[in-house]
């Protein structure tokens, strides 16, 4: 489409001037045509009454054909023809005041309807509907204008049956819609094809004949001084349309373009009315998200002023953000996640989890995580991040808390095992500041890992595995309410005993936790209990030292990880304990078959030592007895339920002579000191 191209001056002839009302007065010309005739003519009378009565136009000719059946004379013909004309041309101008006020009512109703619309779509249905109704056209239809594509477009039809038609796109000079719309002038055509006014285009004629369109009437839909579109009336046969009618389609077109501007405006305040209550709804969210973040910042502040704790935070967190919140390990929260929150600083999305890491500088300490909230608004997600970095420095005053009680724990323990001329009284003053009772009994456990180098030995440069050991030994000491510190390349432990405590069961309970804390076999080994360390301080020392002895004796044994009091030890532990309980070892060893004599009176101690005299030969021990062989088999199977079947080994029977020799020397004292 050229905008250049000339537009050819459109006939005057078919522009339709808007008719007078029904109110106006009849021309002077014509009331002086009326008034030469008197008002009694009885010819004058006759059509008076014709036109009262509303009769056809061919009603008009009978006064006349009468007077000229009865012979009347010329002149008197004349005056009745002369009276006809003049009560034709008053029957048309009745006729056309009707019809106008008939229009004026129909354009009246048509924009009362209009304006009752409020939808777009309704409105432009309903403006080519009437534009149909009104001219008693076969079809109506309105194309708008498109001011990005500088064209029209076909927008509603009505009647229309060709699809291509109903497609429609007009540039500016192109068919007769498309002159109308660049000269914002009404133009008409009789015969659409025969017309050569305006410019044919392939496309639009192939259109208007797939539609069978012969006499076309378009009219400019105006907006100020602007087209917005071009409404037409349309027959699919050659049709004059008259003065009037071009009027009356251009007056409907002048209410339609209001009709349509207006529901435009309607529904660009609808939309612009949805848009500000989705905008109040985010103010009202956010505004809500604020309130919950200034609430939660209010509870974490005072949860930090008042000394709570991790698990304060996640309750306070997980009640504003309604959803559930837990603390976890590093190990406990979705490595992937983490490795991704760590990295980013923020909060991430895992599945229906989001995880906020909780560390300090390149340390992660352990991780929020929120369920219940597969999605998250940025402010509760902000928020969620802000408990994180609470979480750590909570973390992080624990640890410094942990640390210097540790270390006052750990000066404690050495000032007991360094100086025993320290004063009792001080030194359980001490310990109550620390939560211990150094008034009961204790064990003092040595614990070191298999990397520790023997005593002596230089440590790792770097010492990490011997941090590792005593903060763990430090932390267990502190849940125990006992003490620890590092010493001799390892971590010593004086941890207190409950009534009936076994050392030993101790030691193996220690040995699989430490190991457990630092993923690697520690070796634990433990001394006999100290009644009252502050009474005693220097029983601590000597206690120190059974209990490395008995640590290095699992490691010279293979039992590297294990856990072992002097008493696990058999024979061995007369050695490796500072009391040297004899009494002990043969109770241990042989308590079961003594108590059994005792109580049965039977001689299985006398037995055994014949038997093991005899070079464990029941023949010889029989003899030795003077028994049969029998009573020999009889009592030495009872010793096997007595001390378990493998009483026989090379190990258990070196451990039951000792015991015996020592039984007999204590017997044999006894015996002496009775004397």
């Amino acid at each position: 489409m050229s905008c250049d191209q000339p537009v050819p001056e459109p006939d005057p002839a078919p522009v339709a001037t808007p008719s007078p009302g029904p109110a106006a007065a009849v021309p002077p010309a014509r009331d002086h045509a009326l008034a030469g005739t008197p008002a009694d003519d009885p010819a004058e009378t006759a059509f008076l009454g014709l036109l009262a009565a509303g009769a056809p136009a061919e009603d008009y000719e009978r006064p006349v054909l009468r007077a000229r059946a009865d012979g009347a004379s010329a002149a008197r013909l004349a005056a009745l023809e002369r009276a006809k004309l003049r009560a034709l041309r008053v029957r048309a101008e009745l006729e056309g005041r009707r019809r106008r006020e008939a229009e004026l009512s129909a354009l009246h109703a048509t924009a009362h309807d209009l304006a009752g619309l409020r939808d777009p779509d309704a409105v432009l249905r309903a403006i080519v509907r009437r534009a149909r109704s009104l001219l008693g056209t076969e079809v109506a239809y309105l194309t708008l204008h498109d001011p990005a594509a500088g064209d029209t477009f076909m927008r509603v039809t009505d009647g229309s049956v060709s699809a291509r038609f109903q497609q429609l796109r007009l540039g500016m000079g192109e068919g007769l819609g498309g002159l109308v719309a660049q000269t914002a002038r009404p133009y008409v055509t009789d015969s659409y094809f025969h017309d050569e006014r305006f410019r044919h285009t392939r496309s639009i004629d192939s259109g208007v004949h797939d539609e069978g369109l012969v006499a076309i009437l378009g009219v400019p839909l105006m907006l100020g001084s602007g087209v917005i579109g071009v409404l037409f009336a349309a027959d699919r046969r050659e049709r004059v349309f008259e003065h009037g009618e071009i009027a009356l389609l251009a007056a409907h077109a002048a209410h339609a373009a209001v009709a349509i501007d207006t529901a435009r405006l309607l529904a660009e305040t609808r939309k612009t009315l949805t848009e500000l209550e989705a905008a109040n709804e985010i103010i009202r969210d956010r505004s809500a998200a604020v309130e919950r973040a200034s609430d939660i910042h209010d509870r974490l502040t005072e949860l930090v002023l008042r000394g709570g704790g991790v698990l304060d935070v996640a309750d306070a967190l997980a009640e504003v953000l309604h959803g559930d919140v837990e603390f976890t390990e590093p190990g406990g929260a979705p490595a992937a996640a983490l490795d991704r929150s760590r990295a980013d600083g923020h909060a991430v999305r895992e599945g229906e989890e989001w995880v906020a890491a909780v560390g300090a500088g390149g340390e992660v300490l352990g991780a929020l995580v929120l369920r219940g909230h597969p999605a998250l608004d940025p402010v509760d997600q902000r928020t969620l991040e802000r408990a994180a970095m609470v979480t750590s420095l909570l973390l992080l005053a624990r640890r410094t808390a942990g640390e210097a009680e540790q270390r006052v724990r750990g000066e404690l323990l050495d000032d007991l095992l360094n100086a025993a001329d320290r004063d009792p009284r001080l030194l359980g003053e001490r310990a109550a500041r620390v939560g211990a009772d150094l008034g009961v009994p204790h064990v003092v456990l040595a614990a070191r890992t298999d990397e520790t180098p023997p005593a002596g030995a230089a440590p790792p440069p770097d010492g990490a595995d011997r941090r590792r050991l005593w903060s763990a030994a430090s932390h267990l000491a502190a849940t125990r309410h006992g003490l620890a510190a590092v010493r001799d390349g390892g971590a010593v432990l004086l941890l207190p005993l409950g009534p009936g405590g076994d050392p030993a069961h101790t030691a193996r309970e220690i040995a699989a936790r430490l190991g457990a804390a630092l993923h690697q076999p520690v070796t634990v080994g433990a001394s006999a209990p100290v009644p009252a360390p502050a009474a005693r301080p220097a029983a601590v020392a000597g206690a120190y030292a059974e209990a490395r002895r008995c640590g290095e004796a699992l490691r010279v044994l293979g039992r590297a990880g294990q856990g072992a009091a002097a008493a696990d030890f058999g024979f061995l532990g007369l050695l490796l304990a500072d009391t040297r309980d004899v009494d002990g070892f043969v109770h241990r060893t042989l308590g079961a078959v003594a108590d059994y004599d005792a109580r049965r009176g039977t001689e299985l101690l006398r037995t055994l030592g014949a038997y093991f005299a005899g070079g464990m030969s029941p023949a010889r021990t029989k003899d030795a007895l003077h028994v049969h062989v029998n009573t020999v088999a009889q009592r030495l199977e009872r010793v096997s339920r007595l001390l378990g079947p493998d009483w026989q080994s090379p190990a258990r029977a070196l451990e039951i002579q000792l015991a015996l020799r020592l039984h007999q020397l204590s017997s044999a004292v006894a015996r002496d000191t009775g004397r």
